[in-house]
């Protein structure tokens, strides 16, 4: 049997309805009906990263397309949730409306009005009650519930900050910028060394202490590294072109000729 499609696609309501008809065991679409919430999660964090792709390139169509992506990744786990009973779209939208009031007092409350850093400060502790209501203080750890499935830097970033949130932190940029030669000290060590696991073991180190570097200079790690990769791309691309007007290969270059191209292109592309 086929469905009629909802005639005013402006509303969150045609979604939920195309995606509960894509899903009808009768007549919907086999690949949708055999999806699990474990199959389909890997598309959220996915969808997820192409929203963030095009606010970097500031692309307000794709923007527009990217989120409607990664809203139906909303609806699709809300209907299979629907299916069992469970909750539907209107739970998820009423649980995050509550969130959002419970974690705003001085907006919707009467708690005194914040700047952003009280916020975050306030913010972290009201997230410390509402576990604490679900039951979870006395039988989690502080760091239980930080995802793993986050991107390995922004989840050294979110450890960081709920291990500061109950004071275990270094006072200034000072003591991290101490700790980060300490572990590039011990990095070198393992290098000589030529473990391959203590070289990995410190690389993690030196890694997780630039990420608890980010946190006091206000930088986001992800963002600073996708930025630094895209700045990377365009300067290595006019190496390429000035290889390709030399005549010659990349294999047919000295290393200084390259590195003289890689200046040139720093030149061009500085900001």
């Amino acid at each position: 049997m086929a469905f009629d499609p909802p005639d005013n696609r402006r509303d969150i309501g045609a979604l939920t309805r195309i995606m509960a008809n894509l899903r009808d065991p009768a007549g919907g679409c086999p690949w949708d009906v055999e999806q699990t919430h474990t199959s389909i999660a890997q598309y959220a964090i996915e969808e997820a990263y192409e929203v963030v792709d095009a606010i970097e390139r500031d692309d307000m169509a794709d923007l527009k397309d990217e989120l409607g992506d990664l809203l139906l990744q909303v609806v699709f786990h809300a209907q299979m949730a629907r299916e069992r009973g469970a909750f539907d779209f209107n739970d998820v939208v009423e649980a995050i409306c509550d969130k959002m009031v419970r974690r705003h007092p001085h907006v919707f409350g009467d708690a005194e009005e914040r700047d952003a850093e009280t916020q975050s400060s306030a913010w972290e502790e009201i997230k410390a009650a509402e576990r604490a209501a679900k039951g979870k203080a006395d039988t989690a750890r502080i760091l239980d519930d930080v995802p793993h499935a986050l991107p390995a830097l922004t989840r050294a970033r979110k450890l960081q900050k709920r291990a500061a949130a109950v004071g275990f932190d270094w006072p200034d940029t000072g003591g991290v910028l101490g700790k980060l030669v300490e572990e590039i000290d011990e990095l070198t060590g393992a290098t000589a060394s030529q473990s391959a696991e203590a070289i990995e073991d410190e690389y993690g180190d030196v890694l997780f202490t630039l990420v608890n570097l980010s946190r006091y200079l206000k930088v986001d790690p992800e963002q600073a590294l996708r930025r630094t990769s895209s700045k990377f791309v365009t300067r290595f691309s006019h190496v390429e072109d000035s290889v390709a007007a030399s005549g010659k290969t990349f294999g047919e270059h000295t290393l200084d000729e390259l590195e003289a191209y890689w200046q040139a292109a720093k030149a061009k592309t500085a900001r």
